[in-house]
């Protein structure tokens, strides 16, 4: 008998500290003070906050430079088998670079990339370069115009967003509202300035962007994300939660420590979170994952060294972020000839690599990487706050993670919309944009009506 009570007593206490310790674990930190800050070029210097019409020019040189770098690259290794499985299939770039030589017309798509306004202004120190799209005024009729920033990721950038942006600057014969699109290019990446200096990192994008409304007359304004953009519109939900009407997702990311607790235990016993149907796809992402997180690794720790290899070929540009837009639009890609990438358009492609190429900017959009994991997010926990801020979410079939909505509604308190879509991938936007469009407007209906 005293034996027994002694094993209660014990059971008991251990039961009491491991319950101590699972609730200060669950219990979010206090949120970091961040503050706009500068990040330009020697001592701090006031902003020129002027607003400046910007085009895309890029000088005849740099374009024969590119050219003669293409032509003398040296001959590829032959791959040992057909697919994808050991990273670019070289045989399928020898007909890309092909293509890019021969067909792709740079002076056809400058004028394209330039069909929408674009702006600079001073942030912070930096150059910023965007996008802003309004309706027609002819076509508003008096709708609501909402302002909505779309934040793009890495390796992509605002050239994700030009199918997408008619979308949703043209108004719907059943929505009393339309949008006005500001879409920023991130700091260090294609037209707008890098920092001169380490440390800034998604929540300080976030308040440069945050910034970018307020200069532009918009007190508040709504937010969509996927990628990079993701965790910016979210830091920013946590950051300056006055300043968002709204936040949409296609990566919805919960990392409160609750929602870290339950994807651990989701792993170990997923019939607790989801449906059967369902449980095999959400296992088999963390195995997944892991296979295809190489890239993660090398730009979070050595982002300059792999930059100087990007930035001295072309071609290895080209490979390097062709493969990401295989094996994050449908990973079943890797096991085809050509990567999957003839399913995706060219063209559309290639403008997005041009980007990276003629502004020389993918060693500094690399270092975003790094920057992720600074005191801010990690030892003081930026995103493990959850947030009250209206929150829609979809997920396409192929996103490279999906979370259950019983851990997304333990980082996004207000979760408005929650969507699976059967088909898609990663870059919801320029692979199936009419979907993408669509849960945008009904995210901000169903959020009107809540109201």
């Amino acid at each position: 008998m005293g034996c027994a009570l002694n094993i209660s007593v014990i059971v008991l206490l251990v039961s009491i500290v491991i319950g101590y310790y699972v609730y200060n674990y669950t219990l979010p930190p206090p949120v970091p003070k961040i503050e706009l800050t500068y990040w330009g070029p020697g001592t701090e210097k006031p902003d020129d906050k002027t607003i400046k019409p910007f085009k895309i020019n890029i000088p005849k040189s740099e374009l024969e430079d590119l050219r003669e770098r293409i032509i003398n690259t040296r001959k590829l290794t032959p791959p040992l088998v057909d697919g994808f499985t050991y990273g670019f299939n070289t045989v399928y770039l020898n007909k890309f670079v092909e293509f890019w030589k021969n067909k792709y017309n740079w002076t056809e798509r400058e004028t394209y990339l330039n069909k929408y306004p674009q702006f600079t202004t001073k942030i912070g120190g930096l150059n910023i370069h965007f996008l802003h799209v309004k309706p027609d005024k002819s076509l508003v009729k008096g709708r609501k115009v909402l302002p909505l920033l779309m934040i793009h990721g890495w390796p992509g950038s605002v050239v994700e967003f030009y199918k997408i942006i008619p979308m949703l600057t043209t108004p719907r014969p059943d929505a009393d509202f339309v949008f006005e699109v500001i879409a920023p290019s991130l700091p260090g990446y294609a037209f707008s300035e890098a920092p001169s200096k380490p440390g800034l990192h998604v929540g300080h994008i976030g308040l440069i962007f945050n910034e970018l409304m307020a200069r532009l007359g918009f007190k508040q304004y709504y937010i969509q994300g996927g990628d990079w953009g993701s965790f910016i519109g979210h830091a920013l939900t946590i950051l300056r939660p006055d300043r968002v009407l709204g936040y949409h997702s296609n990566i919805c990311s919960a990392q409160t420590p609750k929602a870290r607790l339950y994807m651990l235990l989701f792993y170990l016993f997923p019939k607790l979170f989801v449906e059967e149907s369902l449980q095999e796809k959400y296992v088999s992402q963390f195995s997944d994952m892991i296979l295809e997180s190489g890239y993660f690794h090398l730009q979070t720790t050595k982002p300059d060294t792999v930059g100087v290899a990007l930035t001295d070929s072309p071609v290895g540009l080209a490979a390097y972020i062709l493969e990401k837009f295989s094996t994050w639009t449908d990973r079943n890609w890797r096991s085809l000839p050509d990567g999957g990438l003839e399913n995706l358009d060219k063209v559309e492609l290639l403008d997005n690599i041009m980007i990276y190429w003629l502004t020389n900017s993918i060693t500094t959009s690399v270092r975003l990487y790094k920057e992720f994991f600074v005191d801010d997010i990690t030892k003081h926990g930026m995103f493990q706050s959850p947030t009250m801020v209206p929150t829609g979410c979809i997920y396409f079939k192929h996103e490279l993670m999906i979370y259950p909505r019983q851990i997304v509604e333990e980082g996004f308190k207000n979760l408005i919309s929650y969507n699976h879509q059967p088909k898609g991938g990663h870059f919801g936007a320029m692979e199936v944009p009419e979907l993408l469009s669509a849960d945008i407007w009904n995210f901000i209906k169903l959020l009107n009506k809540k109201k």
